[in-house]
């Protein structure tokens, strides 16, 4: 066994960051300024979108992308059960009414034929969220969505470098968006990123990012800029800030050799526990597509075994392997059993996902010996607990 903890997931940051970071600190110029900017043109650039907003995280983010779509009371969007609560908490806090439709089985991504069962004339927007990495089957998607006059909005906080059909993620016939937090693929502490080909959205979006002002601070504060401003509309503080920006503009660079590692990490993975039978190992879709691999995502087969999955995540850390949890489906979460009311038999597949998922721990810095590490406390956790 190992003699030190394997975190589930922790950021690459090397010094190139942290002296873009210093650099900014000294500059005396640390929220929302040139960094941003930078990192914004080659955010866009690397996924090939017109438009970019960056703001001070995905969350922020899917709020302004539904209220620049004047989402309101009694509006329904559809999205899946299997996310983080922001996707559908944002739903809720813009008046408007998630649908859950549930997923499929081997990618833990929204089914398309289920999306179809759960439209209604109330129907605005859907909501797909790219699982793990993996991108979702979007040619139907966008099919249904254009039969029935609906918006597309990729909850994309798993998607940086993930592509579909060999296109990026955030280049596609939708709105995107993107999470930096400091377990994604790159980071900027915190941060998100909405991408879109509507300029008049972006615009909207950035308006009430801060405070719908017409001049942001440093183009007011700036030996080129203003200090008078107009307030356009009602807007918030999502803005990101310089500081943030220093680590994003040399965490993207790599993003494709991170990709490639996690990749590597991901598929040994596969291999050393395919004969496994105690879990159902995450599967790939079958169209083209590149995997970002943000999380590793198996689930416990525990009617196999005497524990359960929180009772396995425990053992785990007992052989000094870290775990995450990604996700317990929305439905099971007290305030949306109660609000929404829907029963197991009604999202079976997320039901049962929800019961027996576990992320095992991914990300660059990991070593072949620490792969061999979490496959051989998986197996040996198994091995104590097999009924």
């Amino acid at each position: 066994m190992r003699t030190t903890f394997l975190p589930f997931s922790t950021p690459t940051l090397e010094d190139a960051e942290i002296n873009e970071v210093v650099d900014s600190l000294r500059s005396g110029w640390i929220t929302t300024g040139p960094k941003v900017k930078r990192f914004e043109d080659a955010f866009r650039a690397y996924v090939g979108a017109p438009y970019a907003v960056p703001l001070s995280s995905a969350t922020a983010g899917l709020h302004l992308t539904l209220l620049a779509l004047k989402i309101k009371e009694g509006d329904e969007i559809i999205t899946t059960p299997m996310t983080f609560a922001s996707t559908v908490s944002m739903i809720v806090l813009c008046g408007g009414r998630p649908v859950l439709a549930d997923i499929e089985p081997g990618t833990l991504n929204i089914d398309t034929n289920r999306v179809r069962e759960k439209i209604t004339p109330r129907t605005k927007a859907v909501i797909p969220v790219h699982f793990a990495g993996q991108a979702c089957d979007m040619d139907p998607l966008f099919a249904l969505a254009k039969e029935h006059g609906l918006t597309v909005i990729e909850d994309a906080a798993h998607a940086a470098g993930t592509e579909y059909k060999g296109k990026r993620i955030g280049s596609l016939d939708s709105i995107s968006i993107f999470s930096f937090h400091p377990n994604k693929n790159i980071t900027t502490g915190e941060g998100g990123m909405v991408c879109t080909a509507d300029e008049n959205l972006a615009e909207e979006i950035s308006l009430l990012k801060f405070h719908g002002m017409s001049r942001e601070a440093w183009k007011r504060f700036a030996a080129s800029g203003t200090p008078n401003y107009d307030i356009l509309l009602p807007g918030f503080k999502y803005n990101m800030m310089d500081i943030q920006a220093a680590i994003g503009i040399h965490q993207l660079p790599r993003l494709d050799g991170f990709i490639d590692r996690r990749k590597e990490i991901a598929e040994f993975y596969n291999r050393e526990m395919a004969d496994v039978v105690e879990l159902a190992l995450p599967a790939y879709a079958p169209y083209r597509q590149r995997h970002a691999w943000h999380l590793y995502t198996p689930l416990v087969r525990i009617e196999k075994l005497n524990i359960d999955r929180d009772r396995f995540m425990d053992e785990l850390k007992k052989h000094n392997i870290g775990s995450g949890l990604h996700y317990k489906a929305i439905h099971h979460h007290s305030y949306y059993r109660d609000a929404l009311g829907l029963a197991d038999s009604e999202l079976p597949n997320a039901s049962y996902a929800s019961e027996r998922i576990l992320s095992l721990p991914l990300f660059p810095k990991m070593t072949d010996d620490d792969a061999a590490d979490v496959v051989a406390a998986v197996k040996q956790v198994i091995a104590d607990n097999v009924r």
